[in-house]
């Protein structure tokens, strides 16, 4: 079977075979517009590969291990990141292969662009760009195959799940063409709106100097013209601060230093705006609607890579967040500049209003003084919450990067393996819990020191030390909080628990994980080689900070919570009757019910009474930390109930805060109803090498404490009884 076509072979009757980008340029090359030389890998391969490697089912299998409206954007990033890993590393049949290498070598230009086209994916009901993958200066036949896989794979992409019924995704049907172009190496690149989505008489260009890349990813910020839409007039012009430009490297892309004259500028002269827009009206009498197309200049030739429809997407139902969602996704550059901010500005304000907070002397306040300083702390909060999901989360999409490179270089059994690099980061949790184990290994030798710390006066030398630097960098998020409202007595309780038990320690070695880091280095070589070591360490502080976020922030919350208390506590000594806050503002009490609020009962808040199904005593969830463990349940709605917690039970949680992860050492295993590799539950379980399942739905409600529960961290499976 032929499943390659040149551009000059397709027809209007082709347009599921080859997509809708395949399908534009084939109609602009046929009208005889400058685009890239292109063959087009059309849907019939794909249909093939994931039949005959009966791929088909094991999609099926990890898109409906849970319901998609209760999956959470980590979960989104996990589905994706299995199946990216099962097409990178299976196999193509051989009879598909030879078909596609017999179709392409003779043909293959030197470098190459290999682009998604999914049928349905532009057209003028919906256009969305940037779901599916693109590949620059791919080179020679082999690599060509494999991104052949990986553009496949980015059919079910985390952003295209996300639009799955806007796109008509179905496991049974849908399938993706691909194209296979010369790369054009232009020197001035960028996009052209034919009609400006917020004005209808107006137009719009985009351009960089260099791969349009840059641009469409966020690595370099583009120069802008506005125009006349019907005279091509332009009407503003506004320059970009411009410093850097992508360019093609020895392998994929690189991005260098502009020239001093460069900078100063325009990319485009007045003439190439011309140009550019006449190009646009163009492909607009082409296609019979304005278009959004990406171009560059080579040389003085204009060259069109690619055109779609402008749609004007409706505005999402209050609580859609897929843009939000989108925003996640940054390029390398951009993802440096966010660590340093966070690292270097955002962290050190945080842990400074926290200080300041803590010296605050609330039992000197007068109570209007107290209320005033609790008003004034819940919008501290709720600044340091925007900060947390502006700019903290956005900076976990650093392991979410070095995932697919690590990935795509070693084609690991494991498709989490990569995260074995990132761990012993300096956690906080990590260096709370073995804060905890040092002061039980000296109550282990010395056992009448555990009076000391029962009664939170701490005397001896050898003990003071560590509960001093304990409660220093910790105390407020432990000792007297919701965490640990029984105080000393009950940090007593825990650290004699851990004295009296073996404890898990950290799972790996420093020379474990070097030899990992260099088995993945030693693939590349050169700049490439530095390029990916810094990679590495971008990931290395995402994964640190995803896992610190909310101690950072819990310091912030304990200071309110620790205001919102003393008002309480005096309001009960004063025997006010009724409810103590309804004084304050809404948006006071709003923060109060955030924070205090315990976990639903039931995936919909549904009370579950036991099981629906006698029979039903296996849950599926993801796997998050592979390994066995079997032991008694212990479900913990709150975090002061972890207090009942006993070495050897297996953990139960609604959702597992950072806060309450200083029970991890003596756990069995850890079962999450909220899923995803890069939750906390997840992150601790894989530092200590505990089993862990997560995203299993109504896993506190199904589950009882003192069932016994069988945790399989290998294939996402809890088994009850």
């Amino acid at each position: 079977m032929n499943y390659v076509l040149s551009l000059a072979d397709i027809h209007p009757r082709d347009r599921r075979l080859v997509g809708g980008k395949g399908f534009s340029l084939a109609v602009m090359a046929q009208r005889d517009m400058r685009v890239p030389t292109t063959l087009v890998v059309t849907t019939r391969a794909y249909e093939h590969f994931v039949s005959a490697t009966e791929l088909r089912g094991r999609i099926l299998l990890e898109l409906n291990r849970k319901s998609f409206k209760d999956l959470r954007w980590e979960e989104m990033w996990d589905a994706s990141l299995r199946l990216r890993h099962l097409f990178l590393n299976t196999p193509m049949p051989e009879d598909l292969m030879g078909s596609l290498a017999q179709a392409l070598a003779p043909r293959l230009p030197e470098r190459c662009v290999v682009r998604s086209s999914a049928p349905g994916e532009d057209s003028r009901q919906a256009s969305f760009a940037g779901l599916h993958a693109s590949f620059v200066n791919v080179a020679g036949l082999d690599a060509v195959l494999d991104h052949i896989k990986l553009v496949w794979a980015s059919l079910w992409s985390d952003a295209a799940l996300l639009y799955r019924r806007e796109l008509g995704l179905d496991v049974r049907k849908s399938a993706m063409a691909v194209l296979i172009q010369d790369m054009v190496a232009g020197e001035k690149s960028g996009v052209v709106f034919g009609q400006n989505p917020q004005d209808s008489s107006q137009a719009i260009i985009e351009a960089v100097y260099g791969l349009n890349q840059g641009l469409v990813d966020g690595t370099v910020e583009p120069d802008r013209w506005l125009l006349d839409r019907e005279t091509g007039n332009i009407l503003a012009y506004r320059q970009a601060p411009k410093r850097d430009i992508l360019l093609p490297g020895a392998e994929g892309v690189q991005l260098a230093v502009l020239s001093t004259e460069q900078t100063q500028v325009p990319p485009l002269t007045e003439a190439e705006v011309a140009q550019v827009h006449h190009l646009a009206r163009q492909s607009e009498v082409f296609f019979g609607a304005p278009q959004d197309m990406e171009w560059t200049f080579a040389g003085e030739q204009l060259v069109a890579l690619q055109s779609r429809p402008i749609t004007t997407h409706k505005k999402g139902k209050k609580g859609d967040q897929r843009s939000w969602y989108l925003s996640l996704r940054r390029s390398f550059g951009n993802l440096q500049a966010l660590r340093q901010k966070v690292e270097g500005q955002l962290i050190p304000a945080l842990e400074a209003e926290a200080v300041r907070l803590s010296a605050l002397p609330l039992d000197r306040m007068s109570d209007a003084q107290l209320k005033e300083e609790i008003i004034l702390r819940s919008e501290i909060y709720r600044h340091w919450k925007k900060v947390y999901w502006d700019d903290f989360i956005p900076l976990a999409h650093g392991i979410r990067l070095f995932g697919m490179v690590y990935n795509d270089a070693v084609k690991p059994a494991d498709p989490y393996e990569f995260l074995d690099l990132l761990g012993t980061s300096g956690m906080l949790s990590v260096k709370r819990n073995q804060l905890l184990m040092d002061m039980a290994a000296k109550v282990k030798e010395q056992p009448e020191l555990l009076e000391e710390l029962r009664t939170g006066t701490v005397k001896k030398q050898e003990l003071n030390q560590v509960w001093q630097s304990f409660l220093r960098e910790f105390g407020d998020l432990f000792c007297g909080t919701a965490a640990c409202p029984q105080g000393p007595e009950a940090l007593a309780s825990l650290i004699q628990m851990m004295a009296a038990k073996p404890l898990r320690v950290e799972q790996f070695t420093p020379t474990a994980v070097e030899s990992l880091k260099e088995n993945f280095l030693s693939r590349f070589s050169g700049s490439k080689r530095t390029e990916m070591a810094e990679s590495l360490e971008l990931a290395r502080a995402s994964y640190r900070l995803r896992d610190d976020d909310n101690i950072h922030l819990g310091k912030i919350k304990g200071q309110f919570l620790k205001a919102v208390e003393e008002y309480r506590r005096r309001k009960e000594q004063q025997y006010v009757s009724g409810p103590l806050l309804d004084t304050f503002p809404p948006v006071v009490r709003e923060v109060i019910a955030e924070l205090e609020e315990k976990p639903p009962a039931g995936e919909s808040g549904q009370v579950w009474k036991g099981f629906t199904d006698p029979k039903a005593r296996q849950m599926v969830g993801q796997p998050a930390s592979p390994g066995l463990a079997q032991g008694p349940a212990r479900v913990v709605l709150e975090s002061s109930e972890l207090f009942h917690f006993k070495a050897g039970d297996v953990l139960v949680v609604d959702s597992l805060d950072p806060s309450m992860t200083f029970v991890a050492p003596l756990a069995a295993g850890i079962v999450e109803r909220r899923g995803g590799m890069l939750i906390h539950g997840s992150i601790i379980a894989r530092e200590y090498g505990i089993p862990c399942v997560t995203g299993v739905p109504n896993a506190t409600s199904l589950i009882h404490t003192g069932d016994s529960v069988t945790v399989d961290g290998y294939l996402g499976i809890v088994i009850i009884g």
